[in-house]
């Protein structure tokens, strides 16, 4: 086995290398050295393999490594060396410049194909978000269908025939879902009815059946019969007696007639359902609405529940509030309700408010202390009209109800409860203090109850408005239109009828 030195090692490498360039067989006849170790020489040296042959393969067709290969080999190569270097190997020069310009550019592929991928990803994403605003458009404009037709589509029945009028409503409001973004097929399955039943309806609108007499019901009595209960009801020993007695009485005798209601709903058409006797016929409580147009007219008030830290344990606070300026002006907490505490608070509150002489409103509940006997004579006394809310309903005293909402969310509000009836008591005058001096009331124009009550809220509201009129000729486009609204209420209701509502 040869053994060669590094150096002459080097040497044939050499000649593999550029400018030489010379094959393995050839530096192995010139050397006589054997192409296997040449072969592995070069592997050894990291040096490239020559490009394929061209007579194999078209250059198009050549691997990166086979056109890595000819750049190297031309590199050092002059253009004269480079022209003949392409006519031995079946190249062009062209080739072999954009070949380096590749090189020189590695990820101008790269970048082209991550180009083609965010396009491709963001025509999905728009395709996705396209979908998903459709059926977006598609279910709101089924639950508006669904809100407008709820009662309409509630009370039809399948198989049952829709008149002209109910047609023209349903198909309006179909095309208002399909203009909204549903499709046809969903909103009529919304509504019950099939794409060929409404394709029907926009073809022939209206029903072309000729009108036909309609027979009368089998079991309405006939005149003779409507008389015969007449006849009963007018004889001497029934004349008396309703209809849920006669009816009863009837059977007795093995006679059948006619239902109660049937009776009724004869007299009825007769004009003969007049109330009569002494009983007080039934009728509704009227509201109970009052109008205050300045302070110490109208009052309302009621009693809370205050909780304490013992379980099933309250403090009760008595709390009475002028229905204008909302000002609390009387107040108390006890361990029980009573009537003789509000009667107590009543007087004690028309004294702070100089009101003795003034007609007075006093509202409330129809709880028992409202109504003791007590309190009435002390409204008696003080010449002072009572008015309570109607039996059942729970909203006739509104605004000491809402006065009590705030109350009971303050911060300030002990979530635990009250220790004793002496920190109830202390809690609360606190909380009038700064209710009727520092809240400013959202129902007021935002002034506090104090300062409405006091009549102050005449220059506050117009030093507002004076503010934002200024504010609006210096800088005009921040408004479309008026400044907001900083006009004084001048009268507040209690209880409201709808026609003052509307107004």
């Amino acid at each position: 086995m040869n053994i060669y030195s590094p150096e002459r090692k080097a040497a044939v490498i050499a000649k593999m290398l550029p400018p030489h360039n010379l094959s393995i067989n050839e530096v192995a006849r010139q050397e006589g050295i054997p192409a296997n170790t040449l072969y592995g020489w070069r592997s050894q040296a990291g040096i490239a393999t020559r490009s394929v042959d061209s007579g194999l393969k078209l250059p198009e067709q050549w691997s990166q490594e086979a056109r890595f290969a000819v750049l190297v080999e031309t590199a050092p190569l002059s253009a004269h060396a480079v022209a003949e270097y392409c006519r031995r190997k079946g190249l062009y020069p062209e080739q072999i410049q954009q070949w380096k310009d590749e090189l020189m550019q590695p990820s101008q592929r790269e970048e082209k194909a991550e180009i083609k991928r965010l396009k491709k990803e963001n025509q999905q994403l728009n395709r996705e978000i396209a979908r998903k605003d459709k059926a977006l458009a598609e279910a709101a404009a089924l639950l508006l269908l669904e809100k407008k037709l709820k009662a309409f589509v509630r009370r039809r029945k399948r198989g049952r025939m829709t008149r002209t009028a109910g047609r023209v409503k349903l198909m309006t409001m179909v095309q208002e879902a399909v203009a909204g973004g549903a499709r046809r097929s969903e909103a009529c399955r919304c509504i019950g009815l099939s794409e060929r039943t409404l394709q029907r309806w926009q073809q022939i609108p209206d029903d072309r059946r000729t009108p036909t007499p309609r027979p009368a019901p089998k079991n309405k009595l006939s005149a003779e019969e409507e008389q015969q209960v007449l006849a009963i009801c007018h004889e001497p020993r029934l004349a008396s007696l309703p209809p849920s007695q006669i009816v009863p009485a009837l059977a007795d005798e093995k006679r059948y007639i006619a239902s109660e209601s049937t009776f009724y709903r004869v007299l009825r058409r007769s004009g003969e359902t007049t109330h009569r006797g002494r009983q007080k016929a039934p009728q509704s409580k009227p509201l109970s609405t009052w109008k205050a147009t300045a302070p110490r007219q109208v009052w309302s008030w009621d009693i809370t529940w205050l909780q304490s830290l013992a379980t099933g344990h309250w403090f009760y606070l008595y709390l009475i509030e002028d229905v204008f300026s909302r000002k609390i002006v009387g107040y108390e907490v006890h361990l029980v309700e009573s009537g003789e505490y509000a009667a107590e608070l009543l007087k004690r509150s028309v004294l702070s408010e100089r009101s003795r002489q003034e007609p007075l409103v006093l509202h409330a509940d129809n709880g028992a202390p409202m109504k003791s006997q007590v309190l009435q004579v002390k409204l008696a006394e003080l010449k002072i009209t009572p008015s309570h809310s109607r039996p059942r309903v729970s909203n006739d005293n509104a605004h000491v109800e809402s006065l009590f909402r705030t109350l009971k969310y303050v911060p300030s509000w002990p979530e635990k409860g009250f220790a004793t009836l002496e920190d109830a008591r202390a809690w609360v005058e606190s909380f009038v203090g700064w209710y009727n001096e520092e809240h400013r009331h959202s129902g007021l124009r935002y002034v506090t109850p104090g300062q409405r009550h006091r009549g102050e809220d005449h220059e506050l509201l117009a030093q507002r408005k004076s503010v934002y009129e200024a504010a609006k000729m210096q800088n005009p486009h921040r408004w479309s239109g008026a400044t907001r609204n900083w006009s004084r209420q001048d009268e507040v209701w209690l209880n409201p009828e709808r026609e003052t509502l509307a107004a």
